[in-house]
């Protein structure tokens, strides 16, 4: 899985690169190769909102795009929320895949007639 780290009035630099790989490499193993992750961080400039530091994943899959977005008091704890987020949601795509799989074995096929 290809991960792209965008940081919008924040600046990615190689720990922040490291802690997001670390946190997103257990669903590049559920994944495959080719899916690319693009998680942009940001942090909100207004005064009247207490949860300013923003990360936005967006997963891009064969055939489904994933998005999950968090805001918290630190980024690292928004990086993980979102992470947690687009791992729930690889999950329950893969096992909507699975089980549409299974019911498909299930079925008898009628025979083709001649």
């Amino acid at each position: 899985m290809r991960i792209e780290v965008k940081g919008r009035n924040v600046e990615v630099d190689d720990e922040l690169r490291a802690r997001v790989e670390k946190r997103f490499d257990k669903i590049a193993r559920q994944v495959s190769d080719l899916a690319r992750l693009e998680l942009e961080l940001f942090e909100e400039r207004n005064p009247s909102i207490a949860q300013s530091q923003v990360a936005e994943a967006t997963l891009y899959l064969k055939g489904v795009t994933l998005r999950a977005r968090d805001a918290s008091d630190s980024m690292s704890h928004a990086i993980r929320e979102v992470a947690d987020d687009i791992s729930r949601q690889v999950k329950r795509h893969r096992d909507k895949r699975r089980a549409r799989r299974l019911s498909a074995k299930a079925e008898p096929r009628p025979a083709a007639s001649p």
